[in-house]
């Protein structure tokens, strides 16, 4: 088994939810080493709950969720309001190149475990704190999840229908936000290699979600002009909708941008008679009366089943796709034949349905290595061969629930 880029490299998380977990279990793809910091005191809420889905988990360990979250980690558990166990924590940061902590601004500090103070334990620290709205600011105390990340980003209000509210985003949100602080950290360590130095990272989840909208953004700052939602039209292009097929409630998305591309869409739906229809002629006419074409288009492919359909209309140079459901997603033959969706061996779970990593780096490929850990699975490994602490003390700490 080839390693992994990232091998060799430590990082230390107090992390929970999606947001940080995800980050470091990116970089976990590429073989750092993550070291989660848990506690029997309060849990990783998806160690228990799926806010997504609503289910409920028997224990701890029973979270398809969590897992899915938590590939190639290792796992201990401190009480962290026990300062033997700060003392503790502080030893597993000392032996490590990065911490991750997505709790509340102020939070970490309190404990013992800000940046400032750990990084007189650990002079070359990279140190990222995850917030909904930074470190500073006025509004950097203030709670957030995934929906309030899109709100505050301006996802939100440029999502949805012209006549329904804005859009109320989920968990896709945090993962984003979660790509966003891997690929810091990701600069830290380039930083750190060229020059022995740490750093701190401030990390905003409201400015990862509103970098993805920059567009929209300058429209307003150069233009004074306040975009908001529209469905499906895209920016100045037509046709650019999704199109009933054959079946229950299956679809397809077309986009078309440029004439050629036009052209080729006209002669699949053997209606060469529009190309030159002065109602579509040109991009802009094609745009204004994109209501009547998508009547048009949806006509067509009404009764057409939605693969065969992407089949002919990329091979006219056609940018279409079947509008996939997670079933369809799932069940894709594309993403089936790249394994996209892996079994891993769960001792609590079984065979539990996981996504891999998505890029495939030929050399040092970003792999699962395990399943996620078993609540406080790594305690004898981090505390005894690590901190080199003997079992007697590992299980006296444990009676006494500083190590719990």
């Amino acid at each position: 088994m080839k390693s992994g880029p990232l091998e060799g490299v430590r990082l230390t998380e107090f992390t929970s939810a999606w947001a940080g977990p995800y980050a470091t279990c990116l970089l976990g793809f590429l073989g750092a080493e993550i070291i989660k910091v848990e506690s029997r005191m309060r849990l990783d809420h998806s160690r228990n709950l799926s806010f997504s889905t609503g289910k409920r988990f028997s224990g701890p360990d029973e979270s398809e969720v969590f897992n899915n979250l938590n590939l190639n980690k290792k796992s201990i558990t401190l009480n962290l309001k026990e300062p033997r166990a700060i003392d503790l924590a502080k030893k597993v940061v000392g032996v490590s190149d990065v911490v991750m902590e997505n709790m509340r601004p102020g939070v970490m500090p309190r404990l013992g475990l800000g940046y400032e103070t750990l990084r007189e334990i650990k002079p070359d620290l990279i140190y990222l704190s995850s917030s909904a709205c930074g470190q500073k600011g006025p509004e950097r105390e203030y709670v957030g999840y995934a929906p309030t990340f899109a709100a505050l980003g301006g996802v939100s209000y440029i999502t949805g229908y012209e006549d329904w509210p804005p859009s109320n985003f989920m968990g896709a949100i945090d993962l984003r936000s979660a790509t966003t602080a891997a690929a810091s950290i990701l600069a830290a360590l380039v930083q750190k290699q060229r020059t022995g130095r740490g750093q701190y990272i401030d990390m905003a989840s409201q400015e990862s979600i509103a970098v993805l909208i920059g567009d929209v953004i300058l429209d307003y700052v150069m233009n004074q002009r306040v975009q908001t939602r529209k469905g499906n039209k895209g920016y100045r292009i037509a046709p650019h909708n999704c199109y009933r097929c054959s079946g229950e409630d299956k679809w397809i998305s077309i986009a078309v941008a440029t004439d050629q591309e036009w052209e080729g869409l006209c002669r699949t739906m053997d209606r060469p008679d529009l190309i030159t229809n002065k109602r579509f002629a040109a991009p802009e006419d094609r745009y204004k009366n994109q209501e009547e074409l998508d009547r048009i288009i949806s006509e067509w492919t009404r009764d057409k089943e939605s693969y065969e359909l992407m089949a002919h209309l990329q091979a006219a140079g056609v940018a279409a796709t079947p509008t996939l459901s997670s079933k369809g997603l799932f069940k894709d033959p594309h993403v089936r034949d790249r394994g996209v969706f892996l079994q891993v061996e769960h001792p609590a779970i079984g065979n539990d349905w996981v996504i891999a990593p998505p890029w495939r780096l030929s050399e040092t490929p970003a792999q699962i290595n395990r399943h996620a850990p078993l609540l406080g699975e790594h305690n004898e490994y981090v505390f005894g061969e690590l901190l080199g602490m003997s079992s007697v003390e590992i299980k006296r700490l444990e009676q006494e629930k500083v190590i719990y």
